[in-house]
């Protein structure tokens, strides 16, 4: 999610803005979903990138692409 205006990113456990991920994905200092795996995030970010008015190819292009190099998804 680009992150245009304050309300988008997340916020830490301290309640401050958390640089890294958006409201939609980060809150309070938690995942909203930690237990998805990154696959299932990612086919989870595509259909709510479809229903907004994206073609599947690119929503799933951005996901695949961006979503594995995350800090969260990073292995080791």
């Amino acid at each position: 999610m680009p992150f245009q205006k304050p309300g988008d990113y997340g916020t830490n456990k301290d309640g401050s803005r958390n640089q890294e991920y958006c409201r939609h994905c980060f809150q309070g200092g938690r995942f909203l979903d930690d237990c998805l795996t990154v696959q299932e995030k990612i086919e989870k970010n595509v259909t709510i990138a479809v229903k907004m008015g994206m073609p599947e190819e690119t929503a799933r292009h951005m996901s695949a692409t961006l979503l594995p190099k995350l800090k969260r998804w990073k292995k080791g």
